[in-house]
């Protein structure tokens, strides 16, 4: 027999519009069954196999009408090897001596292989490991930072190149004549330049 509360729950999840179909079936089973009617009679009234409607009578009088838990398919990788795999992509490529300016998926699944952190993945496990967390390794901008170690060599040579000009150098923007770059901008990056690369 059902309490008031139940066939009252019941007859909403029967009948409820934003009531998933499978829960209002299973509700309307339910009902049926305490009306007195059969299993057998349910059965057509419902559109359900017997063995169905047998099934969900039984365990609604056992303990509701959720799904079982279901143990699906076991996880293929470990917490740990997740956590290492996106570790590693937060360095940069040069860090791990990959001749990459920035990691890309299936970069970062060879690497992962090759380290010997996981046997085998594949390019949209990585990048779904990647977006859980919204890692982009591929939009890392290192030019921020100066690691080049002939930095002020190369720069000095530019710097000299615009000392030498008397302050005049064209560069793609600036063709009509004009020069954008002074004796005091060269000043300051030279300055620059020298702070930097210490």
């Amino acid at each position: 027999m059902l309490t008031a509360s139940e066939r009252h729950q019941l007859k909403k999840m029967a009948c409820g519009h934003k009531t998933p179909h499978r829960a209002r079936r299973r509700a309307a089973i339910v009902l049926l069954a305490a009306r007195g009617r059969s299993i057998a009679r349910i059965a057509p009234l419902t559109r359900m196999h017997v063995d169905t409607v047998r099934s969900w009578r039984g365990r609604f009088a056992v303990g509701g009408l959720p799904d079982r838990k279901r143990s699906g398919r076991p996880p293929s990788f470990t917490r740990l090897q997740v956590a290492e795999v996106k570790a590693m992509s937060c360095q940069l490529p040069a860090e791990t001596c990959a001749p990459l300016s920035h990691w890309s998926c299936p970069e970062l699944a060879r690497e992962a292989v090759a380290r010997a952190n996981v046997p085998a993945v594949s390019d949209s496990t990585m990048r779904r490991w990647l977006k859980a967390d919204a890692i982009k390794p591929w939009q890392y901008r290192s030019w921020i930072f100066i690691r080049d170690p002939a930095f002020h060599a190369k720069a000095a040579r530019l710097l000299g190149l615009y000392a030498r000009g008397g302050g005049i150098a064209f560069t793609g923007a600036e063709r009509n004549g004009e020069s954008a770059v002074t004796d005091e901008a060269i000043a300051g990056l030279r300055q620059q330049c020298e702070s930097l690369s210490r």
